[in-house]
């Protein structure tokens, strides 16, 4: 993984300048793999997947499911943090990832999928879920909670853990769906 990590840095940063890339985190060979959209502010200055707001919903999801995060690997599609500057107050503030960036950070996504070898990937959210299936048509409303198949890859998704702090409607299903997944496991 470290070859491929630096392979990515350096090839990053051709692209895209000196923008902190938030590598995969977590054991190399784990049985699950979680992956979500792109870090945010907190992720670029740690330099660790989901440690922000979300980080902290998905803290509470691996213990509602009963998974300890050092048993896990977490990455995400884009590996830079996507924004842009708010014209209120020229801060940055998170976006999708664009095209240029979406299409840099899939292939090697990929490639960290098979360097991983998961036995399951939880999709965190509908972004996630349509990059790893390739597949833009899938939408997470009509599959969350549910185990998925696809080229010898078995997929669970679920609601991104930041859907739940903006539509706190989501939580119960939220719940339902990691129940679902402790049954899986």
């Amino acid at each position: 993984m470290n070859e491929f990590n630096k392979r990515m840095e350096e090839e990053s940063k051709k692209r895209f300048g000196e923008r902190r890339v938030v590598f995969g985190d977590g054991k190399i060979n784990a049985e699950i793999m979680l992956i979500g959209e792109a870090p945010g502010g907190e992720e670029e200055k740690q330099g660790r997947p989901f440690v922000g707001k979300a980080g902290k919903n998905l803290d509470e999801f691996l213990e509602i499911v009963g998974l300890d995060r050092a048993d896990l690997y977490i990455s995400n599609v884009c590996k830079l943090r996507p924004f842009k500057l708010s014209p209120k107050t020229g801060k940055p503030v998170n976006r999708a990832p664009n095209r240029e960036e979406l299409d840099f950070f899939v292939p090697l996504l990929h490639e960290e999928i098979k360097i991983v070898m998961p036995k399951l990937i939880v999709t965190l959210g509908n972004f996630a879920l349509n990059y790893v299936l390739m597949d833009k048509s899938v939408k997470i409303g009509d599959c969350h909670g549910r185990l998925m198949e696809k080229d010898g890859m078995r997929i669970f998704p679920l609601y991104h853990p930041a859907s739940v702090i903006y539509d706190r409607a989501k939580g119960p299903v939220y719940i339902e769906d990691l129940h679902r997944l402790r049954e899986i496991l």
